[in-house]
């Protein structure tokens, strides 16, 4: 495990995000529909303690949205018992009073990277509640209140990151619009959708396209941090399918070259928080928080991290290259799953 130690400018917010962690643990029903949801509830919130004890504190805050999306899940599919399509409107309101009041956020000074995560949480919540409703229809209100509450979940975390007042006194990212990076890479991917490849690693391309999707859809909301994030998680999901193993030979290497990057990039004048957090993330892929054993997949999402994140991090510093000519026509599906299925 890394041990690093939090800047002054992080230090009450590391206080708050400890304190949320812990009113979740004490939030959690006397049961959980379904069952399995639980150990990985809690399995998040110990991430996020340890990772936030470790200094690195977007990776927790990471953490802790997946834990707060998948509680209130659990919480709504137990304690909603109101007619679906009231519960499903008064979401819905709830949603739309908490875009108006995240647009009018001053997040001046503050991390791009918790600004990415809130921005990112509203824009899942949507989706998420278009799903529960699709379920609803399609199966049974019951199977819908799960939905709808990972959406008031994504909304209560939203909220939560944007009250987090860390002015870290670096130089903003210059935020804009990534349809360009979003255009090519979606070329791409549609390029690489071909047997075997897409029928060996279909589940890689659904969450390939789904960060993409996420992406567009903050952008189309001027979202620009969470566009970014997104589009780099969607970099590196397209990265994993062609990864090549790391041989045990090169652990320590790429253990060094993490340690290299962060303090790069913890001593830049620049705001870095977004690569960091891939960073964070890539560093407890191959030190568990827990002891256990890192499996293949993780060591190589971790040099992914490294070759071909942290490149188009950097690149996406620059003014966007417009593509020339028509774009293709798309047609773009909203995928959703019941967790830990």
């Amino acid at each position: 495990m890394w041990l690093v130690c939090l800047p002054v400018w992080a230090q009450d917010g590391t206080a708050r995000i400890q304190a949320e962690i812990e009113r979740l643990r004490q939030s959690f029903p006397e049961k959980f529909e379904p069952a399995n949801v639980k150990p990985a509830i809690e399995d998040l919130l110990k991430s996020a303690s340890s990772a936030l004890q470790g200094g690195n504190l977007y990776l927790s805050l990471e953490k802790l949205g997946q834990a707060t999306d998948y509680l209130q899940g659990a919480r709504a599919a137990l304690e909603k018992s109101g007619a679906f399509d009231s519960e499903w409107t008064a979401a819905s309101r709830t949603l739309e009073a908490s875009g108006r009041t995240l647009h009018a956020v001053n997040w001046k000074g503050i991390p791009a990277a918790v600004r990415a995560l809130s921005e990112t949480a509203q824009v899942k919540a949507v989706p998420l509640l278009d799903g529960a409703r699709g379920f609803a229809t399609a199966t049974g209100p019951k199977d819908g209140i799960f939905y709808l509450g990972q959406a008031l979940g994504e909304i209560e975390f939203a909220r939560f990151c944007s009250t987090l007042r860390l002015s870290n006194g670096k130089r903003a990212f210059p935020l804009r619009s990534f349809l360009p990076e979003l255009a090519a890479l979606q070329t791409k991917t549609n390029a690489a959708f071909q047997p075997p490849k897409s029928i060996d690693l279909h589940s890689r391309f659904i969450a390939l396209n789904s960060a993409i999707k996420l992406a567009k859809e903050a952008d189309a909301g001027k979202d620009y941090a969470g566009a970014l994030y997104q589009y780099l998680e969607a970099a590196r999901h397209y990265a994993m399918l062609d990864a090549p193993p790391v041989a045990e030979s090169q652990h320590e290497a790429l253990k060094a070259s993490l340690t290299a990057a962060r303090k790069k990039l913890e001593a830049s004048r620049d705001d870095e928080s977004i690569a960091l957090l891939f960073i964070q993330r890539a560093e407890s892929q191959i030190s568990h928080y827990d002891g256990s054993a890192s499996i293949p997949d993780e060591w190589r999402a971790a040099q992914v991290i490294i070759e071909r994140v942290l490149p188009a991090h950097a690149a996406a510093r620059k003014s966007a290259a417009h593509p020339s000519g028509k774009a293709p026509r798309t047609v773009e599906l909203t995928l959703v799953r019941w967790p830990y299925t």
